[in-house]
Order: structure tokens, then C-alpha cells, then sequence
């Protein structure tokens, strides 16, 4: 049995996906809910850098709906899009100042993560999603349809 056989027998994939999303996802579900309970001081300190209250809500919104999407696997490739692009826009409007080694990193962060949801985006949820259940239900067929190829292996699916 080759290392390929054994990954997909033993559902490594969908594991590793479901793990890297609930890693992807805590900081922004995290933040979300930190920015909502504490909503007055964040507030404050958005306006300081001059960041509106109806975008400090969209930021809550997006934050919450997002990375719980991407960590419950429901509608994740839309979900990682949007937060890939929030990493980006955040990095490049709040950590450009380079000469400070930890806004240098805050940007670096940003990328790497954005990086990962992009990733994200193109392989999917995987196997352990509420997507995959739904869409099992849908079709009126089991739960455990087959498993994607990854790229290496074969032909993909890109089904949200």
C-alpha cells in the first residue's frame, strides 16, 4: 500500500482540512467576539485610526460569519475568499510601517494567513464539513460521498 492509499483509507485529508480550517478560523472568531463584547473600546480605538462605527461592524460581521463558515465547513470557499482578501486589505492599510519589526510581522502574518485562505478556497471544506452533510441530504444519498483528488493525485472537485 503506498503513502497515497494509506492517507486516503485512513480519511487524512478531510482531517488535516477540517484541523487547518479550525486553525484558520480561531483568530478571527476570536477577534470577532473579543471586538463585539468590548465593543465601546474598540470603538475608540478605531476611530483613532480612522475606522468608522458601521465598519468596525461590518469587521464584527465579517470576522464572525466568516470564520465560523470556514471552521463549521458551511459555504468555507466563499468564506476563506473573504477573509484571504481581509488579511490582505488589513495588512496593507494598518502594517506598513516597515522600520517597526512588529508591524513588519503583523504584515508578514497577514499574508501567510491570507495565503492559507486562499488555499483554502481551492481545495475545500473536505469531507468533514456541514456542506457535505447538506449536500448528502440534498442528493438524497449517503453522507460520505467520495473523496476529492487532490491535485498530485488526479482530477479535483471544486463543489462549495
Amino acid at each position: 500500500m503506498t503513502p497515497i492509499e494509506l492517507a486516503e483509507k485512513l480519511h487524512a485529508r478531510d482531517v488535516v482540512l477540517l484541523a487547518g480550517r479550525l486553525l484558520l478560523s480561531l483568530i478571527f472568531v476570536h477577534e470577532g467576539l473579543q471586538l463585539a463584547t468590548h465593543f465601546e473600546g474598540a470603538q475608540k480605538a478605531m476611530a483613532a485610526l480612522g475606522v468608522g462605527t458601521p465598519l468596525l461592524v461590518a469587521t464584527i460581521a465579517l470576522q464572525l460569519g466568516a470564520g465560523l463558515s470556514v471552521a463549521l465547513g458551511i459555504l468555507a470557499r466563499l468564506g476563506a475568499i473573504g477573509l484571504g482578501l481581509f488579511c490582505l486589505m488589513t495588512a496593507s492599510l494598518f502594517h506598513t510601517n516597515f522600520a517597526s519589526q512588529d508591524e513588519l510581522l503583523h504584515f508578514e502574518k497577514d499574508l501567510a494567513i491570507a495565503g492559507g485562505m486562499f488555499i483554502l478556497a481551492l481545495s475545500g471544506a473536505g469531507r468533514l464539513s456541514v456542506d457535505r452533510v447538506l449536500t448528502g441530504f440534498a442528493k438524497g444519498t449517503k453522507i460520505d460521498p467520495p473523496i476529492e483528488r487532490h491535485l498530485s493525485v488526479g482530477e479535483t472537485s471544486l463543489l462549495v
